[in-house]
């Protein structure tokens, strides 16, 4: 998969426009275009910024496997239970009990 597939992915997943993504960016929207199109490719300092704006590794960008062995789904979590209060945390680990055991029932 190229860098232009992988953010178009991103763009939808967090249900946003190239337009905004280009706007909370400070990037034009044709930039943008240009790689969700595969026509263009950012460099390292862009990339970083995707990478702070998604909560993804640049590795994750480029389609380079995770060298800490977790999917992007994993990471995603893991940054998501990063954020929460320590109340919030303890919400989250009981309700992912709950749906561990309810999936060991099946």
């Amino acid at each position: 998969m190229q860098f232009g597939d992988v953010l178009r992915q991103l763009i939808e997943d967090n249900n946003l426009t190239q337009k905004q993504l280009g706007e909370e960016l400070n990037i034009a929207p044709t930039t943008i275009g240009n790689y969700v199109r595969n026509l263009r490719e950012p460099d390292y300092a862009t990339l970083k910024l995707f990478a702070s704006y998604f909560h993804v590794s640049t590795d994750y960008l480029l389609d380079y496997p995770e060298q800490d062995g977790l999917t992007h789904r994993e990471n995603q979590l893991l940054h998501i239970y990063r954020e929460l209060s320590d109340e919030y945390r303890d919400i989250l680990s009981s309700q992912a009990c709950v749906l561990y055991k309810s999936q060991l029932k099946r």
